[in-house]
């Protein structure tokens, strides 16, 4: 199993960026997916969910309204679209299998690093 994210950067307070993760080594379609986010000096952050076919999904208060959470299961890969970007939003973004009752996750990117500057 390997999740893969890519499209972090360095980007101006209210600018947009899109996170992509490439899902290899299971079946992809079969599988809730979550984006997640640490901050500097800060704990692990929820930030969406979304379902196996993407008819339903899942946003942190704090994101809600500004990002948005997809999938393509034809090509094995999950998105993040981040607009009206914040300085709190600055963090390393992972996304991460959905596992099973009682386990959040069972696999997890490496993350990729969003940096907002005010």
């Amino acid at each position: 199993v390997q999740l893969v994210e890519s499209g972090g950067g360095l980007v101006q307070s209210g600018g947009s960026l899109r996170l992509s993760c490439a899902a290899s080594g299971f079946t992809f379609s079969t599988h809730w997916v979550y984006w997640v986010r640490q901050a500097p000096g800060k704990g692990l952050e929820w930030v969406s969910s979304i379902l196996i076919e993407g008819e339903s999904t899942y946003y942190a208060d704090s994101v809600k309204d500004r990002f948005t959470v997809s999938r393509d299961n034809a090509n094995n890969t999950l998105y993040l679209e981040m607009t009206s970007l914040k300085p709190e939003d600055t963090a390393l973004y992972y996304c991460a299998r959905g596992c099973c009752e009682g386990i959040f996750a069972d696999y997890w990117g490496q993350g990729t690093q969003v940096t907002v500057a005010s």
